[in-house]
C-alpha cells in the first residue's frame, strides 16, 4: 500500500514545484525581464506571469525612484581651490531590457560615473561661481550624467550638490575678499551721491543766479537754520553784491 502511495506523494511534489516556479507575481513598480534558453524574450509584469521552470529564467527589476548619495570628492576648482564636495542624485529604471543587458550592475555603474562626472564638471569653474551657482552646476551635472546612462536604459531626473566644505585658510580668506567688497561698494555709492549732490548744487546755482534778490533769501534762509542750533559763533559768508546794493 505504501509503495503505491509514494509514486503519488513523489508526483505532487514534482506538480507542486513545478507550478510553484511558474507562478510570479510583480507588484506596479515591478518589471521582470524574461531569458528562455538564455536569450532575451520578453518584459512581463506587472501582475500574474506565468513561466517555464527550468527553460526560462526572470530577472526582477525596480522602476521606482533610487536616491543615491556620492560621497565627498577632492575637487581642484579652476581657480586652484581644493573642496570636498558631495551630491544627492535622483534617477530610475525606464528600459529594464537595457538595465540587465547592456550594464552587468546598472546602481554602481551609475553611481561611479555620478562621481566623476561631479570631479569633472566643478573642476572647470571657479569657487564663486560654485557657491554662488549651485542650480547651473547641477542642470549641468544632470544632463551629462542623464545622456551617458541613457543606454543602459536609466533616466537620471535630479542632482543636487549638498555640502561644500573648504578648509580654514580659505573662509578666511573669502571673508576679507566678501568686506572688501563692501568697502568697495560703499565708497562708490558714497562717490556717487557726491556727483548727484554736487550737479543738483550747479543747478541751483544757475537757478539762482539770474535773480540776486533770490540769492539773498537763500542767505538768509541759511543764516535762520544756523541760529537755531545751539552755537555761541556764526561765521556767515556776505556777498560782495550786497554792499553794492547798500550803497547805491
Amino acid at each position: 500500500m505504501i509503495d503505491k502511495i509514494v509514486p503519488f506523494i513523489f508526483l505532487a511534489l514534482i506538480a507542486f514545484w513545478f507550478f510553484s516556479s511558474a507562478i510570479r507575481i510583480f507588484r506596479e513598480y515591478e518589471r521582470g525581464v524574461i531569458f528562455t534558453l538564455g536569450r532575451y524574450s520578453k518584459v512581463a509584469g506587472p501582475g500574474l506571469v506565468i513561466v517555464v521552470p527550468v527553460i526560462q529564467q526572470v530577472i526582477k527589476t525596480d522602476l521606482r525612484t533610487v536616491v543615491d548619495v556620492v560621497p565627498p570628492q577632492d575637487v581642484i576648482t579652476r581657480d586652484n581651490v581644493s573642496v570636498k564636495v558631495n551630491a544627492v542624485i535622483y534617477y530610475r529604471m525606464v528600459d529594464p531590457q537595457r538595465a540587465i543587458i547592456n550594464v552587468a550592475n546598472y546602481m554602481a555603474a551609475t553611481s561611479q560615473l555620478a562621481q566623476t562626472t561631479l570631479r569633472s564638471v566643478l573642476g572647470r569653474h571657479e569657487l564663486d561661481e560654485l557657491l554662488a551657482e549651485r542650480d547651473k552646476l547641477n542642470a549641468d551635472i544632470q544632463t551629462i550624467l542623464d545622456r551617458h546612462t541613457d543606454p543602459w536604459g536609466i533616466k537620471v531626473s535630479n542632482v543636487e550638490i549638498k555640502d561644500v566644505d573648504i578648509n580654514e585658510s580659505m573662509i578666511r580668506a573669502i571673508a576679507k575678499q566678501a568686506e572688501a567688497e563692501r568697502l568697495r561698494r560703499a565708497k562708490i555709492i558714497n562717490a556717487e551721491g557726491e556727483q548727484q549732490a554736487a550737479e543738483k548744487l550747479v543747478e541751483a546755482g544757475k537757478m539762482l543766479a539770474p535773480v540776486p534778490s533770490a540769492m539773498q533769501l537763500r542767505y538768509f534762509a541759511a543764516l535762520h537754520d544756523i541760529a537755531g542750533e545751539k552755537t555761541s559763533t556764526i561765521v556767515f559768508p556776505v556777498p560782495m553784491d550786497l554792499f553794492d546794493k547798500l550803497k547805491g
